[in-house]
């Protein structure tokens, strides 16, 4: 059994404590590999690095030793602190389908993993679009990080089988590798900090199971996680992308573009920094049985995901701003003072010198909507409980 399932995950499946000598032979190899250990680590020379590779036995080593403590690097170089909440709910023994709001390409399920070690839970499996393997030594690197890929954008039949592979990979992952799994809510980042779920996701993930899907969803043991960061370094470049899209129906961001993004998300100030972990959803899942039609039962699905990301949500003083700066209000006020909201911006104005010649008041109302979005809709949930 156990065979055909590995046969059958063979494209999209993480790399194997037995396999990972033969692919850091591979790396030796890539030129642009090793031009980004120059970059990453400017105090050792690639062949050095590479030569501390060619020692490590495991996955688990690899990333302890290579892929954490860059994070950590990252974590106090470009953040004032990561904080965590949530974690007490959860049991260490058990493998949880992690589900997430998703805001920087690498950084949301890297800093997930720092901080589930840190607190004695092992790493969980990471799931990335193939659109981001731009080149190989991409999808060697995050194979060994305990990545499995989705493939996206295929043709209607294969998109159907990919699914039905992705499906099942992640229920045996879970069941039997007994692994925890990352996944974002949605395909690609959120660009304009609405948090939503999209039912496509909560679909492919009900292909698998073989019972109702109340019991499919319970069987995945899901946890709602909410990720907050102060300061979105892309805010900028997924402005821009609005503009781009506004100005050109067809725009496309380029391979070369994402990279930028991926680069400038490690980089970039983020502030403050906070994840807070979900209640697993077990128990709640029982309303949704009530409903008769399908896509409603999936929509209430994506209700309840959401609820619970934006309710965990932590909202920092810009978020307040934000806001107000879009209402022309200051109704937030009592949640910053003067020097927060200078701060923020500032902030706002050195980011939109960066989008030299650009369309300034787009730009400027795509970062308050981008920052405003997470008050409005935790807010909409305490309306809800009022009415």
């Amino acid at each position: 059994m156990v065979h055909e399932h590995l046969l059958d995950f063979e494209s999209i499946r993480p790399y194997e404590d037995q396999e990972i000598q033969s692919v850091f032979n591979r790396l030796k190899s890539e030129k642009s590999f090793l031009r980004l250990l120059g970059f990453l680590y400017p105090q050792l020379p690639p062949e050095q690095f590479m030569d501390k590779l060619m020692h490590l036995k495991s996955i688990r080593q690899f990333q302890e030793q290579v892929i954490s403590a860059y994070v950590k690097d990252v974590i106090k170089k470009t953040t004032k602190g990561v904080t965590v909440d949530g974690l007490k709910k959860l049991n260490k023994k058990d493998s949880y389908l992690f589900i997430s709001n998703h805001r920087d390409i690498v950084l949301d399920p890297a800093i997930l993993n720092v901080l589930l070690f840190e607190h004695g839970f092992n790493t969980t499996e990471i799931a990335i679009g193939d659109n981001l393997l731009i080149y190989p030594w991409i999808t060697d690197l995050v194979k060994l990080n305990r990545t499995f890929i989705v493939k996206r954008n295929l043709p209607i039949k294969q998109m159907m089988e990919s699914s039905r592979v992705l499906s099942s990979y992640i229920r045996y992952t879970l069941s039997e590798k007994k692994h925890s799994i990352w996944i974002a809510q949605r395909e690609g980042r959120s660009k304009d900090g609405n948090d939503r779920t999209q039912i496509s996701l909560l679909k492919m993930l009900n292909i698998a199971g073989k019972n109702s899907l109340v019991e499919n969803f319970k069987e995945l043991k899901i946890v709602p996680v909410s990720i907050s960061y102060e300061f979105d370094p892309c805010d900028y470049l997924k402005a821009m992308e609005f503009l781009n899209k506004r100005d050109n129906a067809s725009y496309q961001k380029t391979k070369q573009d994402d990279l930028m993004h991926m680069a400038t998300g490690l980089r970039g100030r983020k502030g403050r920094v906070h994840f807070a972990f979900g209640q697993p959803l077990d128990k709640e899942l029982d309303a949704i049985d009530a409903l008769t039609v399908k896509n409603d039962q999936f929509s209430a699905l994506a209700d309840l995901i959401d609820r619970h990301v934006h309710l965990n949500y932590k909202l920092w003083p810009g978020n307040y701003v934000a806001l107000d700066m879009l209402n022309k209000s200051d109704e937030n006020a009592k949640n910053y003072t003067g020097k927060e909201k200078l701060v923020f911006l500032e902030y706002l104005e050195d980011h939109i010198s960066r989008t030299k010649g650009a369309d300034r008041g787009f730009i400027y109302n795509s970062l308050l909507e981008m920052y405003a979005n997470p008050v409005v809709n935790q807010r909409s949930y305490n309306v809800e409980a009022d009415l």
